[in-house]
């Protein structure tokens, strides 16, 4: 018997919640980032799809995450905790951007494969925050990364494609938009995104809120947890930001 979905949270605490993200660790490799007993929702998109924008505009924070200067510079996971009080019950992860041409190529496939390897092992990864500009439609390296995570989602990892800079297109562009990708998505939710003009930014807030708070919470899930720096790399090669 299935039950039946709870309401929605009140956009106000799911903002409220949002608002507390803090930088917590960076990760140049895999093995460098923390095991953590939290959920946690990645963040993933072509470079210049907005996912800096769109993650700044969520958090209500000018410069949590950074849009590197140069498209395919950006070469770390980060992680910012979320949670009232100094406790964290949530992590968001900023993965490496993808897609970007001038990229050499031995960088591009060390990346793809630390993000495929992080999508399909991260034990305690919640959900999958998909970006896409939406006057380019889901591209071919989009359709790749559903095929990575596809399984998990069929065991049910969540998903949602944000399509971003949806200020730029009309309501019927928009609308034949949605149901195209609605359809490439495999049961993914998928809404039009704007941070210029705050569209889907509440409803986007609500389904993380979700994600994070539908278990029942873990006698060790809500606990302090310190930033801590990352490991310098100075000959890391770029990734896909």
């Amino acid at each position: 018997m299935n039950l039946p979905a709870p309401p929605p949270v009140d956009p106000k605490v799911a903002m409220g919640w949002l608002h507390t993200a803090r930088f917590l660790t960076t990760a140049p490799q895999l093995q460098h980032l923390p095991e953590l007993d939290v959920p946690e929702i990645a963040f993933v998109g072509r470079s210049n799809a907005g996912k800096s924008t769109c993650i700044n505009t969520l958090t209500q924070q000018h410069r949590l995450a950074f849009a590197s200067k140069t498209p395919g510079r950006t070469q770390s996971i980060n992680l910012f905790s979320l949670g009232k009080q100094g406790l964290t019950d949530a992590v968001l992860a900023d993965l490496p951007g993808y897609g970007y041409a001038a990229v050499p190529k031995a960088a591009k496939l060390r990346w793809q494969q630390v993000m495929a390897s992080y999508l399909q092992t991260r034990i305690n990864l919640k959900g999958v925050v998909l970006m896409c500009d939406p006057r380019l439609g889901m591209t071919e390296l989009d359709e790749i990364l559903l095929d990575v995570i596809r399984p998990r989602v069929e065991q049910g990892l969540k998903l949602l494609v944000l399509l971003t800079k949806a200020d730029k297109l009309t309501r019927a562009e928009g609308a034949k938009v949605l149901s195209i990708v609605r359809l490439q998505a495999g049961g993914g939710e998928v809404r039009l995104f704007s941070a210029l003009k705050r569209q889907g930014l509440e409803e986007a807030g609500q389904i993380l809120w979700q994600w994070a708070h539908e278990d029942p919470p873990r006698a060790a899930a809500a606990r302090p947890l310190a930033p801590e720096p990352g490991p310098e790399h100075d000959d890391e090669p770029p990734a896909l930001d």
